[in-house]
């Protein structure tokens, strides 16, 4: 049962209105579910987007900050809790610990990145937690498509490529996630040797 999201996201609200509606939307669905956001504690951006509707539908939010981010974002000042780490790698850490599963909503080359690990990470097996796109506005497209490149070239395989669920919809995804059966690990062994 999914209780905690972890939702990886932009600090800056891009170029479209849609991408703060829709952060809105998704925190008013994680509230409606009673499901408590988990991200990087700033109030800027999609992320402060998202954490305000989670609030304002009475929802809970925790915030995972590093000690030197605090000093350049801005952290947000009504977080249910805030929890302050030394580095990046703890952040990361401590977000995967505490989420039941992960969503990336649109942001920049951080957002990718943290997507990226927890995604590696559940191919390796090191956990067993659904990974979502939320493709606000056809924003991960380009990504999606890379995706069955990957596929087309062997570098993927199909089992891995479907552990990355993806929806235009919060609703859709989250009932994603609560059917979500991971596959077996990654192995580098042959099929008949498994």
């Amino acid at each position: 049962m999914i209780k905690s999201v972890a939702i990886f996201c932009g600090s800056r609200t891009g170029a479209s209105d849609v991408y703060i509606e829709d952060a809105k939307a998704v925190g008013q669905e994680l509230a409606k579910r009673n499901i408590t956001l988990i991200y990087g504690a700033a109030s800027v951006g999609v992320m402060g987007a998202v954490a305000d509707s989670v609030l304002e539908n009475g929802g809970h939010v925790v915030g995972v900050m590093p000690e030197f981010l605090k000093r350049k974002e801005i952290v947000h000042p009504g977080l249910s809790e805030l929890i302050i780490v030394d580095s990046m790698h703890e952040r990361k850490a401590k977000m995967a610990d505490l989420a039941d599963g992960f969503i990336a909503l649109p942001g920049g080359p951080g957002t990718l990145e943290e997507f990226f690990e927890i995604y590696t990470w559940a191919q390796l097996g090191l956990h067993q937690k659904p990974c979502g796109i939320l493709n606000i506005n056809r924003y991960y497209d380009p990504l999606i498509s890379l995706f069955q490149h990957m596929l087309k070239e062997k570098f993927l395989d199909e089992k891995f490529r479907h552990m990355a669920l993806v929806d235009d919809e919060i609703d859709g995804l989250l009932n994603q996630f609560s059917t979500y059966v991971p596959p077996k690990i990654k192995t580098y062994l042959q099929e008949d040797q498994t």
